[in-house]
């Protein structure tokens, strides 16, 4: 089998091929035993820390030769184990090298290894698949394709350290989803992982408790199962607790209380528990300071915002330990001015790691603030915070672009802050041009933050109006992803609420019917619900609701009766109901209600429904049909129109259901009732 680099960087490669590389590769070939195993040795010691030496090597084809000696039985163990050693050696070069390598069955050479006797020959192949398993580029399903692999490999762990921390490490790079966990999981990861972690060795205690957070991630049955695990007669739980004391490694006190993260938020611990209060949330906040690496201090602020996302308590608690808010402001000030003329290595790193801690700024600082207001006000107080925040909007980087939005839309869930912050900011001005062109990801946030920018009392309204929002939200309508046809009908809800006529025409012309119709039927509720709130909003103020009933009536009609009939939720019934209250209290609109015995014949199901809220919502619709018009103009007219209205619900037996509906036990439902019955004697 050819195993080369790719086309791209073959004739490069293959121009600075030299004699020597040629000879290591010949000797591979010779007949005499001890010369090949020499050859391989001196191979070994030619290749290590050399990336151009590794490169001619595979090229040369060394590569199919090695992995034949390591595969031959008649091959002697020693012979074997060097062929691992220069393999694993050539893994740790390129990318490309570890492509090559896969191509070459690599994976399935050195699995089959594992089957021999010879515990050094078992540590070589299991090194060498570590490291080529750690590669990105390694296909990880290539660990699932046998289904006799992983019981394997559980039955190698107790063999040696070096197994123990070959084999874990192996795992927890391949864990990638949850098929993967569930894997592992039923070969008896657990049992036989989490002993692992009291183990005497430093190198296996990490890897098994990097392998017990994989395990654990987002995974309630596994969460569940490791809590309550005992190690060594102690529960897991506090074995971890004891890994996070500030006299353990950094790196064993943030992958402990990661791994503690997880359990509770996979709900197999409570936020109120101990371990979680007193020692993984503080570990958390300690690994934020500045004393630590910067990849530390990423690490520890991403895991945070991930333990307090869903627990309002947590937050609070959080947002006053050791002045979090404050120190999260520390993460934008790289890299430094001073480091820039003192050290260029110490500017490098900076650099590499300035995305990195934005964005693990913004996230912490979005989970801080989605519930409470007063952190939301620390946080927007914090130096420069809403500049910094606007700026994330724009940069290069898209994982910062969507950690700064994310931050933002929390921000934005506070009424004060949409009328203080984001109005003197302009934060609607980057989040429109944010909107222009970006993935979905950024997207759902962005317009989800959008919505909220919509709300009545933001004075960012009317200035996204003026800069032609219509358009860009009734585009978002005809997503592909329901999220975000969900969040463009939501801003066009919040849009058409308590709105001029014109820009409700505008909305309606823009959208178009089709359109309408087409969300009015969509399969995901949420944008069903969505389309009806919009309904609702544009048919508010009789004027408003005359006219759109007047160009729209048929069809609107149509969509409520399909609803009406379709097996849906209370609460998307409940909405449609309370829009035919709407048309039925137009002047000239409730005639479609009126004139439509099969309409009629359904609002009388639904006041006889044994949900309350359906029952309140279609009341609401009869007393809005019978009431007695009094604002003066043709009042002898409506007069006549709202006798005519009262004699045909009167025949079709609607007053009898209000009378009975007088007497309900829900005190609402019962005043809507007498309500209506007094206009009838009125």
């Amino acid at each position: 089998m050819a195993c080369l680099l790719e086309a791209p960087l073959r004739m490069s490669v293959l121009s600075e091929v030299t004699a020597t590389s040629r000879h290591y590769v010949d000797r591979l070939f010779d007949p005499d035993p001890q010369k090949v195993l020499q050859g391989v040795i001196d191979m070994k010691n030619a290749v290590i820390g050399n990336n151009k030496q590794k490169a001619n090597l595979i090229v040369l084809g060394a590569v199919p030769r090695l992995l034949y000696l390591l595969q031959q039985s008649s091959s002697s163990v020693e012979l074997r184990i060097e062929c691992s050693v220069v393999l694993g050696s050539l893994a740790m070069g390129t990318e490309n090298n570890i492509k090559s390598l896969v191509d070459c069955q690599i994976i399935p050479a050195l699995l089959q290894g594992l089957l021999c006797s010879d515990l050094v020959f078992i540590e070589a192949c299991l090194r060498c698949l570590r490291t080529v398993f750690i590669s990105p580029v390694t296909p990880v399903q290539l660990l699932y394709t046998d289904v006799t692999v992983i019981p394997h490999l559980m039955s190698l762990l107790s063999h040696s350290q070096r197994t123990q921390e070959y084999i874990t490490q192996i795992f927890s790079h391949c864990c990638k989803t949850p098929e993967h966990q569930t894997i592992l999981f039923n070969h008896g990861a657990i049992q036989n992982i989490a002993p692992l972690l009291i183990s005497p060795s430093y190198k296996v205690q990490m890897q098994a408790l990097k392998c017990c957070s994989v395990l654990a991630y987002e995974n309630t049955q596994v969460s569940t199962t490791l809590v309550n695990v005992l190690v060594d007669g102690e529960l897991l739980s506090q074995v971890l607790v004891r890994m996070m004391q500030r006299d353990k490694p950094v790196e064993m006190q943030l992958t402990s209380a990661k791994c503690l993260t997880y359990m509770c938020h996979a709900g197999a611990i409570k936020t109120d528990d101990c371990c979680i209060v007193l020692k993984t949330l503080p570990c958390l906040v300690r690994m934020c300071s500045k004393e630590h690496l910067l990849e530390v201090r990423v690490e520890g602020a991403e895991t945070l915002a991930y333990l307090i996302e869903p627990d309002v308590e947590l937050q609070r608690i959080a947002s006053t330990t050791d002045h979090l808010v404050a120190m999260l402001a520390d993460y934008f000030k790289y890299p430094s001015s001073v480091s820039a003329i003192t050290d260029i290595k110490r500017l490098d790193h900076d650099l590499k790691h300035a995305h990195e801690l934005r964005q693990a700024a913004f996230k912490l600082y979005a989970s801080l603030g989605s519930n409470d207001e007063d952190i939301r006000k620390k946080i927007t107080e914090t130096e420069n915070m809403m500049d910094r925040i606007v700026s994330g909007l724009s940069e290069s980087s898209i994982k910062v672009r969507l950690a700064a939005v994310r931050c933002l839309h929390s921000l934005s869930r506070s009424v004060q802050q949409l009328r203080t912050s984001f109005h003197d900011h302009a934060v609607w001005k980057p989040l429109m041009k944010l909107l222009q062109n970006a993935p979905d990801e950024v997207l759902v946030m962005a317009s989800s933050t959008l919505c909220n920018l919509l709300l009545e009392f933001s004075p960012s309204k009317e200035p996204i109006l003026e800069s032609g929002v219509i358009e860009l939200l009734c585009s978002l309508t005809q997503s592909d992803s329901p999220a975000l046809r969900v969040n463009g009908t939501w801003a066009l809800m919040n849009l058409a609420f308590q709105a001029d006529q014109k820009v409700k025409g505008e909305i309606v012309q823009c959208l178009g019917t089709e359109q309408l119709f087409r969300l009015l039927s969509d399969p995901d509720t949420n944008v069903l619900m969505k389309t009806l709130g919009f309904l609702r909003n544009l048919l508010s103020t009789r004027p408003h609701i005359d006219q759109i009933m007047s160009s729209h009536g048929k069809q609107i009609m149509q969509a409520v009766t399909l609803i009406l009939e379709a097996d849906h939720s209370v609460e998307v019934k409940e909405q449609t109901l309370c829009i035919l209250a709407n048309i039925a209290d137009g002047n000239t609109a409730k005639d479609l209600i009126v004139s439509n015995d099969d309409m009629l014949q359904k609002v009388k199901y639904y006041m006889g429904h044994s949900n309350v809220k359906l029952q309140l919502a279609a009341t609401f619709c009869i007393s809005n049909l019978i009431w007695n018009e009094e604002d003066g103009k043709g009042l002898a007219l409506q007069r006549v129109g709202s006798q005519e209205r009262q004699d045909k619900l009167r025949e079709m037996g609607f007053v009898d259901i209000l009378h009975k509906l007088s007497q309900a036990s829900d005190t609402n439902l019962s005043d809507r009732a007498k309500t209506a019955m007094q206009q009838y004697l009125a």
